[in-house]
């Protein structure tokens, strides 16, 4: 949900105290156009920011449609000085989630060549306050959000193991966590699986694993009914195949958010 103060920060960032260069007298219509191919996001968002500043949508685009170079993706129409305060922020924020979603579009197609079933999900590699953009961008391109903040799930990494130890760290967390939140458990090697399973993991993270280590894994896993496997660190759009291939359930990638570059976006107005 995007709110009122988020909007009001961001327009009070770019117009500032003295905005000379929109002062344009009159009415106008503004359209959002794609320059490139991608999956769309962030309207909301955009036509949030237009809704605030006075100007009228007239039409968008749902999150997770596809577009060709060209097309439409947001109409507006109200006072040229307000459609043009507007403009570079809901073109930023749109431009910014759309990358996230054609990003993650494409590691969803590159996982279903090898598995109709393992999920791709975020991290919480995101830029401070765009998390919820940055999240339904995923949503939109076809991924999973993965926890959202720290109170959705308890994740058990290296520098709680290195304090407590694998076992009394899973202890530990198992003891404070409510029986509705689910315990990751994050390992580096083929030898701890079985024992985060045993722990109480309800997911085991395997963290840098190569697709032959993965693999194996995975095998080890299958004897723990219900426990998920997570394959996870430094995977690419190029490698991505290789691990939903050895069967895990989930694969989350840090770079669909922190790496995504942004979908080219254009803003044109005409005058009535």
């Amino acid at each position: 949900m995007i709110t009122d103060a988020q909007i009001e920060r961001w327009l009070r960032e770019d117009v500032g105290h003295h905005d000379v260069t929109n002062q344009v007298p009159g009415e106008t219509t503004g359209e959002l156009v794609a320059k490139e191919a991608g999956t769309v996001a962030g309207l909301e968002a955009a036509a949030a920011v237009f809704a605030f500043i006075g100007a009228t949508v007239t039409d968008r685009l749902e999150a997770g449609t596809r577009v060709d170079t060209g097309d439409e993706l947001l109409a507006v129409e109200g006072e040229a000085r307000d459609v043009l305060r507007g403009e570079r922020v809901a073109v930023n924020l749109a431009g910014h989630a759309s990358g996230i979603a054609t990003r993650t579009n494409r590691a969803v197609a590159e996982a279903r060549t090898e598995s109709d079933d393992v999920r791709i999900a975020a991290t919480r590699k995101t830029t401070p306050g765009l998390r919820g953009l940055e999240k339904r961008a995923v949503v939109a391109g076809g991924g999973d959000t993965h926890r959202l903040d720290l109170s959705h799930m308890v994740m058990v990494k290296d520098n709680h193991i290195a304090e407590m130890g694998l076992e009394g760290a899973v202890e530990h967390f198992r003891e404070r966590a409510s029986f509705a939140t689910k315990l990751d458990v994050e390992v580096e090697t083929v030898e701890d699986v079985p024992r985060a399973a045993e722990a109480g993991a309800d997911i085991v993270l395997l963290d840098n694993m190569s697709p032959a280590e993965t693999r194996e894994a995975v095998s080890l896993l299958a004897e723990y009914e219900g426990v998920l496997a997570e394959a996870s660190g430094g995977i690419t759009l190029e490698t991505v195949a290789d691990y939903a291939a050895v069967g895990v359930d989930v694969i989350s990638m840090g770079s669909l958010t922190h790496s995504a570059p942004s979908l080219d976006l254009s803003f044109r107005t005409a005058s009535d």
